[in-house]
């Protein structure tokens, strides 16, 4: 059987150096903020192009904090899209704020920069973008609008560690940025993870303090605050694995390279990469309008993919108090139907890629 995605391969191959990570840990008698968290947040900080990084429990509580340190909360409107993980909502809706939904590019399913100005009013705070599947949003033209309207802005980059626009990397193009280390991620660890990036003294200091309760050294609570922490295993675990991270993106780009040669005569509709962006390839997102067909075919072969996402966030249950309705965001609707994620993580084998390229070469002339 062919799943998007596993770990095993991976872990076998750098289990040695992870088990010894993890019991310098558990030898050296701090499992909580301790060197290994000071070392992974400076490391990981430097590798994004930032002064600071800040340690948390996982990406969802990256974005809440991030909002949370810029005082965005209670009424104020949020700038994101739809077609996301429900985490980036989520840690919208668990500050109080407002997500508003601005629709996407049709060849990048990334946030369309053009149509943002029309959604901002007097409650707007500050702008969301998702650098999806391993691409980053325009942040050219979304931080002209940010300093146009004195709007904040942060990026959501746990799809994107290394992606890059303008030789600038993912996480250090605006005020904050969230980013996770979940196990699937470009960067991930064997359990959850995140961290919050930016250049900003002020926003670090509070970033780090909201983390823990509130409190200063001293362990008094200056103010209210969260247990958001990266402990000290994941930290060392990640360390490890960030000496590998470029060799981890370079295998997913000839994973990418081998799949748009090979699928490239198909009907399915392929990734893009813009000319002034690296694509990291955090996932292989393709099109095909009988997507569902595809994918029952696949699985009769035992080849079982994902899709990402199936559901734009603004048509679930959860959300329905938005008060968004079928057709406000046709682009990410329409997608939606269409897309599916092919395998693509570093230790995916070219064999298992050419089963995957040849069932779905068999499939497209079977039901053209």
């Amino acid at each position: 059987m062919i799943k998007s995605w596993e770990y095993k391969a991976e872990y076998e191959h750098e289990k040695e150096e992870i088990l010894a990570a993890v019991e310098e840990v558990l030898n050296s008698g701090c499992l909580i903020l301790g060197s290994k968290v000071k070392k992974f947040e400076q490391d990981f900080a430097d590798y994004c192009g930032t002064r600071y990084g800040v340690g948390v429990d996982n990406g969802t509580n990256a974005i809440f904090l991030a909002l949370k340190a810029l005082g965005i909360g209670e009424n104020d409107e949020v700038i994101t899209v739809s077609n996301t993980a429900v985490a980036t909502v989520s840690a919208i809706v668990s500050a109080g704020a407002i997500p508003v939904f601005v629709d996407i590019e049709e060849d990048t399913f990334l946030m369309d920069t053009h149509k943002i100005e029309r959604l901002i009013t007097a409650q707007t705070k500050c702008i969301l973008p998702v650098h999806l599947f391993g691409q980053c949003v325009d942040m050219d033209e979304v931080n002209r609008i940010a300093k146009q309207y004195r709007l904040r802005v942060i990026e959501d980059c746990a799809q994107s560690h290394g992606a890059t626009y303008k030789n600038r990397k993912a996480g250090s193009m605006s005020d904050i940025a969230a980013t996770s280390f979940y196990p699937t991620k470009i960067l991930g660890t064997y359990g959850d993870g995140g961290m919050v990036l930016t250049n900003d003294e002020e926003l670090y200091s509070k970033l780090t303090r909201l983390r823990f309760y509130g409190m200063d050294a001293t362990g008094h609570a200056l103010v209210h605050g969260y247990n958001c922490r990266l402990d000290e295993i994941h930290a060392a675990i990640l360390l490890k694995k960030l000496r590998h991270i470029e060799n981890y993106i370079s295998q997913r780009r000839l994973l990418a390279d081998h799949y748009n040669l090979l699928l490239k005569n198909t009907d399915l509709v392929l990734p893009v990469e813009k000319l002034d962006r690296k694509h990291a390839y955090y996932l292989y997102v393709v099109r095909h309008a009988k997507r569902d067909l595809v994918l029952s075919e696949l699985k009769k072969k035992g080849i079982h993919l994902n899709i990402h996402y199936p559901r734009p966030i603004h048509m679930m249950d959860a959300y329905k108090n938005l008060h968004y309705k079928t057709g406000d965001l046709p682009v990410t609707e329409r997608i939606a139907n269409e897309i599916f994620s092919l395998p693509l993580y570093p230790s995916f084998s070219l064999e298992k890629l050419q089963v995957v390229t040849d069932s779905l070469q068999e499939i497209m002339t079977k039901i053209q």
